[in-house]
């Protein structure tokens, strides 16, 4: 599953909270969804590694760490905090 491959991935961050949420069946009938879910998803994580980077350098570390990933899911929402 993408959802396990994407906590794996991000452990090596080290985070103190990490939520990974399949919001997909919210997005039946709009594009990029496929039955069975793994489209949508948002991540939730709090992590020491973010601290001192801005907002956009946060978002390039989690699509770094995520590599290939990214290009198999339609969307990625991204709510990131420094602990």
């Amino acid at each position: 599953m993408i959802a396990d491959e994407m906590r794996a991935r991000l452990s090596a961050l080290d985070p103190q909270i990490l939520e990974i949420i399949d919001e997909s069946e919210g997005h039946r009938g709009h594009s990029g969804f496929r039955d069975g879910g793994e489209s949508h998803f948002r991540i939730r994580i709090s992590s020491p590694r973010f601290a001192g980077l801005s907002r956009i350098a946060r978002h390039r570390l989690i699509h770094e760490t995520l590599g290939d990933i990214v290009p198999r899911i339609h969307a990625l929402a991204l709510e990131l905090h420094e602990i």
